[in-house]
């Protein structure tokens, strides 16, 4: 076999191999107890309310799964989940509604700068199908000192409230299974889950920030928001707009991502190098034949 038949064979060999991709994992961290932010979707009788917290993939990403863990009352039952992938302002965003750089302000909020986008990047809900969930109770009563609460959202100037104060709850774990992946082309992210009850509220639970071990440690790390129907398109910061203080505290919210770093499929490869092959080929071919020209 002559070296071109038997570069070719090994490509189509190499084709029909099955394709590798390293898993990707993300995970904030344990919890840390000091915040509690209310996140759900609008029903019958309550409004919408969002809260979101960043995260990075580097390459294109499809995430599988999700976990995340929040307060519920004891004996409420889960009526549905939704999670949100936002992007990081001003992407799918409105920018001539803010006062323009450096500080991105509108009407309503203090700045845009590393916030969520006005809109939803893509998002999924359990009542739709795209995603099925189960939870884990954690801890019967636990206990956060600090909250955000429904009708704790507040537009300028009366944003800074302090929080709503200490909440306690059942801690529950939500794990999340995406029917068909969240398929994300490298960029920097906010994940927001939305939980409906029967009857209260779901508080996410923050995470220590800066993120350190079991967590997984990236920059820019940018703190938690949130916003409810009457705020949009704007969200506020957790602990510099909402708490304040002379010193605000920052949050990171307690949640984990799992999926897989794409990679072009070997039949790809396969055939950009049997392209590269075939230029080349090509190339040697008509020196080959100027070559004789030139000879004869």
């Amino acid at each position: 076999m002559n070296k071109s038949a038997l570069l070719f064979a090994s490509l189509m060999t190499m084709a029909t191999a099955p394709a590798v991709a390293d898993p990707f994992l993300f995970n904030t961290g344990n919890v840390n107890g000091l915040m509690a932010a209310a996140t759900r979707p609008s029903s019958a009788g309550k409004f919408e309310i969002e809260a979101g917290d960043d995260f990075i993939v580097s390459s294109q990403t499809k995430l599988n799964s999700a976990t995340f863990t929040g307060l519920i009352p004891t004996g409420a039952n889960v009526s549905s989940v939704r999670v949100e992938i936002y992007r990081v302002f001003p992407l799918d965003s409105d920018v001539s509604r803010t006062s323009g750089p450096p500080t991105f302000s509108t009407s309503q909020v203090p700045t845009r700068m590393n916030s969520p986008s006005d809109v939803a990047f893509s998002s999924k809900e359990s009542g739709a199908s795209e995603l099925n969930f189960s939870t884990s109770i954690l801890s019967a009563n636990f206990s956060a000192l600090n909250s955000v609460q429904p009708g704790g959202i507040h537009p300028k100037p009366g944003q800074t409230t302090g929080g709503n104060g200490p909440v306690s709850g059942q801690e529950v774990q939500f794990n999340v299974n995406f029917s068909s992946p969240f398929d994300l082309p490298a960029d920097h992210y906010f994940f927001v889950p939305q939980v409906e009850l029967d009857h209260g509220d779901f508080l996410w639970l923050s995470s220590v920030r800066p993120i350190v071990s079991p967590g997984t440690p990236f920059a820019p790390d940018l703190q938690a928001w949130t916003r409810d129907e009457f705020l949009d398109p704007d969200w506020l910061r957790i602990g510099t707009d909402i708490v304040g203080g002379s010193s605000p505290p920052t949050f990171n919210m307690a949640f984990s991502l799992d999926g897989v770093n794409a990679v072009p499929e070997p039949s790809t490869w396969a055939m950009m190098i049997l392209g590269f092959f075939g230029v080349g080929f090509m190339a040697y071919r008509r020196r080959e034949s100027k070559s004789a020209l030139m000879t004869a």
